[in-house]
């Protein structure tokens, strides 16, 4: 393949991501310091793909302002997808910007250019479609393959049985036929899936083929699980054990302990310790002598003299007031109507959330945007968008 073009799917949500995807898309979450998608693009073009065309739809203006017409010199086409119907109908709406053979990749997902080099290298003429696939030993809540002499027999969404099933990474090198097939699907609950595109290539007998990669994959489901990612991109080396911008600003009394990453504008003020496993995003300040470790913080965040975060997610603009505390994981969190039990999350602060100082937070406590928590609170479970609680 030469000058090879990508398909980069960025249009859905991330509903199970809540709060954190209110005013924004999951592929603009932060991996570390820097968007999900930010870092797909570079994976991309790393591997050496020459043209990208983001399929946008949901919060699509974070996005679109955030890169701009182009990426590192690489042209930026954007198509929106106007309702979410779906990864199938997501691909059919940037069909008209490619001819032949083009690469289809998941932007809300961490793949590395290994994956995306070995799709490119696999695919070939006589295959109508190749996937990257992954070794994982639970894939029943993603997409699950059979894979028999480098073709693909079955995938499934889902599986419950105990076949030898590969990952789907989502990475995907595609023939025209393949938009063919996500035309011919049908709809599931008005929906049309781009796993079903590939089931119905498989079932008329066409040529799918799989490549099993070591490349690193990882996907964000839950808020929680964005402290999973960046802990695999320092593992991965993908981010430097220590990365301080040259903007930031740290009072020569603080400690930072390594893998730590620290981004522009930055300030860490005197005393404060910050890591291990700490990513500060643009524009944040940690107060004198407060400690914030194993904790992604987004930017604009806030963080006051003497308080305390231990694995705890935030949004941006969250403002943690004076001698605050909270204490980390594991902690039972509720997510919908299911509570998920002893997960890795101190506390989850949603974008713009404020708390008046000397407020502790329960292990796995969820605050939603622009809630505000009285001086001396003790917070647990989930509190709503825009409440205010009392201490």
């Amino acid at each position: 393949m030469t000058d090879i073009s990508a398909i980069v799917l960025a249009a859905g949500e991330g509903n199970r991501l809540r709060p954190l995807t209110a005013n924004r898309p999951k592929p603009m979450l932060p991996a570390a310091t820097t968007p999900i998608i930010e870092h797909v693009f570079d994976e991309l073009l790393e591997a050496g793909v020459t043209q990208l065309t983001v399929v946008v739809g949901y919060g699509r203006e974070r996005v679109q302002s955030h890169f701009g017409p182009t990426y590192r010199n690489v042209p930026i086409n954007y198509v929106v997808q106007e309702k979410q119907l779906g990864s199938g109908h997501a691909l059919l709406a940037a069909e008209e910007t490619v001819s032949g053979t083009c690469l289809v990749v998941n932007g809300d997902q961490l793949v590395d250019r290994r994956i995306i080099a070995d799709v490119i290298e696999t695919h070939d003429a006589g295959a109508d479609a190749t996937l990257g696939l992954i070794r994982q030993a639970d894939v029943s809540h993603y997409g699950g393959v059979i894979l028999e002499d480098g073709e693909i027999t079955e995938i499934v969404e889902n599986p419950r049985d105990e076949r030898n099933y590969r990952l789907n990474a989502g990475v995907y090198a595609l023939e025209p036929s393949a938009f063919e097939a996500a035309r011919a699907v049908d709809p599931d609950d008005g929906e049309r899936s781009l796993v079903d595109a590939i089931a119905e290539l498989i079932d008329s007998e066409a040529v799918v083929r799989g490549v099993v990669s070591e490349g690193l994959w990882v996907d964000a489901t839950y808020p929680w699980d964005l402290l999973r990612v960046a802990d695999s991109l320092f593992a991965a080396g993908t981010v430097p054990e220590r990365e301080v911008a040259d903007s930031a600003q740290i009072h020569e009394s603080a400690t930072l302990l390594e893998p730590i990453v620290i981004a522009d504008d930055a300030v860490v003020g005197p005393g404060a310790v910050v890591g291990p496993s700490a990513c500060l995003g643009e524009n944040v300040t940690v107060g004198a002598s407060a400690v914030c470790e194993h904790s992604v913080v987004d930017a604009d965040t806030r963080i006051g003299v003497n308080a305390t975060l231990v694995d705890c997610v935030t949004g941006r603009g969250v403002r943690v007031g004076a001698g605050s505390i909270v204490g980390g994981g594991p902690g039972d969190v509720h997510v919908g109507d299911r509570i998920h039990q002893d997960e890795p999350l101190g506390a989850l602060l949603a974008d713009h959330a404020t708390d008046d100082g000397g407020v502790t937070y329960a292990p796995g406590t969820i605050v939603g945007s622009d809630a505000r928590i009285h001086a001396g609170s003790t917070v647990r479970g989930t509190i709503g968008d825009d409440t205010e609680v009392q201490g």
